[in-house]
């Protein structure tokens, strides 16, 4: 076993790189009417009553200040086939203009933010309430709408710094 010792930011990433998560990608359009999307892998699920859901945003980036501009975005739950989505909605410094031009997307009723075709699930968010969190902030949503886009294939998942796929094994029934 190893021998602890007083954590770094790097010995942080390491550890949690072995916490297997799902990624979306989060997005809304600022007061000014442009978009805005990040992927996310701290997305959670937190409440039945109210529909509560809830991720973290770097507060230095500029996702953070156009969510701070309005109370609804939305979110994508990706999988396998959207691995260069996620990619692309991960890169710093990339061009606002034109940035979901690369995938296909439909806006949400309510809340007019992009919804990615190829993802699993979509949901709609309105901002419930903001959590200080470190250099983030906590955003939790209430879900105003929701959707199934796609039954038929497994999570994108990112684990030990890189996308992977579910493999079902079938040795192990579902938790029900």
């Amino acid at each position: 076993m190893a021998t602890p010792t007083t954590p770094s930011g790097d010995d942080f990433r390491e550890v949690v790189s072995r916490f297997a998560t799902g990624i979306t990608v989060v997005t809304c359009v600022d007061a000014a009417g442009v978009d805005h999307a990040m992927t996310a892998n701290s997305f959670v699920p937190l409440s039945l009553d109210p529909l509560l859901v809830s991720v973290c945003v770097e507060r230095d980036s500029r996702f953070h200040a156009a969510l701070a501009s309005t109370n609804r975005w939305a979110v994508s739950i990706l999988g396998p086939t959207s691995e260069k989505d996620a990619q692309w909605f991960a890169t710093r410094g990339r061009a606002l203009a034109g940035q979901l031009d690369r995938t296909t997307y439909h806006r949400g009723h309510r809340s007019g933010a992009a919804v990615l075709d190829g993802a699993l699930a979509g949901l709609e968010c309105t901002t419930w309430a903001t959590y200080g969190g470190g250099d983030h902030d906590i955003v939790v949503g209430e879900v105003v709408s929701l959707e199934l886009l796609r039954e038929d294939s497994e999570p994108l998942v990112y684990f030990r710094r890189g996308f992977r796929r579910l493999v079902d094994s079938g040795s192990t029934p579902p938790v029900t």
